[in-house]
């Protein structure tokens, strides 16, 4: 019920914002004419945060045109490299000189899209040939494609890196870390020929147990059946997964709008009082934030509720109790695939330790293919975006990649 009163909403606000986009150019047009007319520039600015504060739920543009490698300038361009139902495997298309390693990105599926990883596939184009996990929305998918679970995301990874072919890498950031450990040690295990050279976990809940942060202990503090009896919704069935049980991609935003809500209420006033001055570089940076902030994915009932379960309550992998269609995971198995774990000094989301944990199941992977990184300053996100991410944390990310080939 609560996913069709939000579509209805939607509805009714959509001529509103839609009238709000056409009025604000002509508002800006006359607000900024000869001396400036405050109160069009004020009715202008208003127009633009109504229109920027709305939900979308199909995946932006990665915008990935060009990237520098070396001395060279390179055209970039998007391939479909393989799809099924619930993803793309997406590929960073440019003409290279020499080849080079063969790395595939494992995006989260919490609520927004792949593209959230723009800045992490833009830097590591630099010396690497790119792939990413495409994820599909949820809502998009129908109900004949089948359950979409824990089972399911490790048979992507391990579909895409078959695709893929031999000797490629594999860089798992935040959510799907416990997936993609838990892929490589099936792989290792049943010697696939497609078992990544290197395995890079950033940020990732390995071992939730190990300084719990808040949100290990909201997951915790609840039964697995309050989850499902309040976060999952049916997909309306005008949307191709109608019918689908989802954790609406909406509920997810929410949740993270309340958890830091005076810091976005700010940022609004922030983006009106920049248009209402004219400052449209700031404005610019704010309106692309939220655009990627606000495009929502929903994520299949089945995932979310096993990923709450398995791996933040009954921290499954860790104690060497999480199963694969059937099969108990045992990381000691990976004995040829380097090991870089990477975690931030002040990260609220995976704190230090819970990816550092990797290291402890890998047991009998042998200490020179094994690397730790701890990136100061830096929270959740800086991991693996901006400046430090760029700089400091991407050149271990590299040489590891490197001197595995």
């Amino acid at each position: 019920m609560i996913y069709t009163a939000y579509q209805t909403q939607e509805y009714v606000l959509n001529p509103m914002r839609e009238a709000a986009m056409m009025a604000a150019p002509m508002l800006h047009g006359f607000g900024f004419v000869g001396g400036g007319c405050q109160p069009l520039r004020r009715l202008a600015a208003a127009c633009e945060v109504f229109t920027l504060a709305r939900l979308t739920h199909k995946r932006p543009a990665f915008g990935i045109e060009s990237i520098t490698s070396g001395n060279r300038e390179l055209a970039v361009t998007e391939e479909i490299v393989h799809t099924t139902p619930f993803a793309t495997l997406l590929r960073f298309r440019k003409d290279t000189p020499v080849p080079q390693p063969r790395v595939l990105i494992v995006a989260p599926m919490s609520g927004h899209f792949a593209t959230l990883l723009r800045e992490t596939a833009r830097t590591m184009l630099r010396d690497h040939d790119v792939y990413i996990t495409d994820w599909h929305n949820a809502r998009d998918v129908p109900m004949e494609a089948g359950r979409f679970g824990i089972d399911e995301y490790i048979d992507h990874i391990i579909e895409f890196l078959d695709v893929m072919g031999p000797a490629s890498h594999l860089v798992s950031i935040c959510q799907p870390c416990v997936e993609a450990l838990a892929a490589v040690a099936v792989m290792s295990e049943d010697k696939h020929p497609a078992t990544p050279a290197s395995l890079t976990l950033m940020a990732g809940p390995i071992d939730c147990r190990i300084n719990p942060t808040g949100v290990n202990e909201l997951a915790a503090s609840k039964p697995i059946h309050w989850f499902e009896h309040n976060l999952i919704e049916h997909v309306p069935v005008q949307f191709a997964g109608g019918r689908r049980r989802v954790y609406p991609g909406f509920v997810q935003l929410s949740a993270f709008l309340n958890m830091n809500l005076q810091r976005h209420i700010k940022s609004f006033k922030d983006y009106y009082q920049q248009i209402v001055d004219g400052d449209h570089e700031k404005a610019a940076s704010t309106r692309r934030f939220y655009e990627e902030y606000f495009a929502v994915s929903d994520l299949h009932a089945d995932f979310y509720l096993e990923t709450v379960k398995l791996v933040f309550q009954e921290h499954a992998l860790a104690l060497g109790k999480l199963a694969y269609r059937g099969r108990i995971i045992n990381p000691k198995t990976i004995r040829r695939t380097a090991l870089l774990t990477v975690e931030g000094e002040r990260d609220d989301i995976c704190a230090l330790g819970q990816t550092l944990a990797a290291q402890d199941l890998c047991s009998r992977l042998p200490q020179y293919l094994r690397t730790h990184y701890v990136q100061a300053g830096v929270g959740h996100y800086g991991v693996f975006s901006g400046k430090r991410w760029e700089r400091q944390v991407y050149p271990t990310v590299r040489d590891v990649i490197y001197s595995s080939e």
